[in-house]
C-alpha cells in the first residue's frame, strides 16, 4: 500500500528515477577518476560500455555528484566522446 500512496503523490516520478546501474556506473566513474584516470578513458572501460546506453551515460554525466567529482575539462571531453559514439 505505501507504494500506491507514493505513486499517487507523484505519478511521473518514474521518469526521473535513477537506475541502480546508473548509480554503480557513477560510483565507478568517480572512484576511477579519483585514482587519476580521465573521464573519457573511464567511459571506454568494458564495465561502462557493457552496462549503459549513450542516453544513460549522458544522464550519469549530468549528475551533480559526478560534476563535483570531476573537472569541467574532463566533462567536456567526455561529452565530446559521447557525442561521437551517439552519432556513429
Amino acid at each position: 500500500m505505501p507504494k500506491l500512496v507514493a505513486f499517487l503523490r507523484n505519478p511521473f516520478s518514474f521518469l526521473f528515477a535513477r537506475t541502480a546501474m546508473e548509480e554503480r556506473v557513477a560510483e565507478y566513474l568517480i572512484r576511477e577518476h579519483h585514482r587519476g584516470r580521465t573521464v573519457d578513458e573511464i567511459l571506454q572501460d568494458r564495465f561502462v560500455v557493457n552496462r549503459t546506453s549513450p542516453q544513460q551515460l549522458a544522464r550519469v554525466l549530468e549528475r551533480t555528484d559526478v560534476i563535483h567529482a570531476v573537472s569541467t575539462d574532463d566533462l567536456d571531453a567526455a561529452r565530446r566522446y559521447l557525442d561521437g559514439i551517439s552519432a556513429g
